[in-house]
């Protein structure tokens, strides 16, 4: 269907292993040019994901996908019911209890980050460039942010945010990032004028409009905020019954048909990443 997301393909992206901070974790990298990190949603690297950092591929970056949780490039949609909802549960389930997430801590950052970060050097020393991009969706919207800590990180996107889980109201406008952090992302924006972009579908229980406006007030013009309607949403994603709002702006919501919002708002990343890594002076 013409509104669909793209699919890519696992076997024509190379797989290596990345050690830091007492942690290794497989990641798959395909393209040449500056590196962009995609950290997937859950419950893994889907074949979406994988469409999406061609995307990233075709205006001349590397893309990086760390494997931290599923099983990478399954499709978590149209094994059937059962097995769907056992795949999904069991990734969050591990993501849940997982050290490395903070899934409801407030004011901490994942310790994945202490890895993630590494990453972004590595990556930035190989491939060369302005910096490195960086873009979490989801459970890993955040990570993103925290990795925006770093200098080597020079475009950092968060596609709706997910961590911590919005149970209570200090966790409605909380991300997984520590004061501490978050300040340090903030004198970037101040002092080297560092954006952040944030995505996110209104309405979406998850990511609640309280931590878009937390993160306007804390990084001011640092932060951009691309917001859809739940009107904008691919129509057919809301026929799978695990799904009761738009949520994933670049993949299972996306309608990608020219011209429609959400292409609008996948431009906007592109356009991002690319002004930032690419066409860098």
């Amino acid at each position: 269907m013409d509104d669909v997301a793209p699919s890519g393909d696992l076997a024509t992206f190379a797989a290596d292993r990345f050690s830091a901070d007492g942690r290794s974790h497989r990641v798959f990298r395909k393209g040449a040019g500056p590196a962009v990190i995609v950290i997937t949603e859950m419950p893994g690297i889907s074949p979406m994901v994988l469409g999406f950092a061609d995307r990233l591929v075709a205006i001349g970056c590397s893309v990086v996908l760390p494997d931290l949780y599923g099983t990478a490039g399954r499709e978590p949609f149209g094994g059937g019911a059962v097995s769907d909802v056992l795949y999904t549960t069991r990734s969050i389930a591990t993501g849940c209890i997982s050290r490395d997430f903070s899934s409801f801590a407030l004011d901490r950052t994942s310790p994945i980050a202490q890895w993630l970060r590494p990453l972004a050097r590595a990556e930035h020393q190989r491939c060369g460039g302005p910096g490195v991009g960086a873009v979490g969706m989801c459970f890993s919207g955040g990570f993103a942010l925290a990795m925006a800590t770093d200098p080597s990180v020079v475009a950092p996107v968060m596609s709706q945010p997910g961590l911590p889980f919005p149970v209570g109201g200090r966790r409605r406008e909380a991300v997984d990032v520590s004061s501490a952090d978050l300040d340090v992302v903030a004198d970037r924006c101040a002092a080297e004028a560092l954006q952040v972009m944030g995505l996110r579908f209104r309405g979406d229980p998850v990511v609640p409009e309280e931590r878009f406006a937390h993160l306007h007030r804390r990084l001011g013009d640092g932060f951009i905020s691309v917001e859809l309607d739940q009107a904008d949403g691919r129509p057919a994603a809301l026929d799978n019954p695990m799904l009761s709002s738009h949520h994933s702006v670049l993949t299972t919501s996306l309608d990608d048909r020219p011209g429609s919002a959400g292409r609008q708002a996948l431009e906007q990343v592109l356009d991002f990443i690319g002004s930032r890594l690419v066409a860098h002076p």
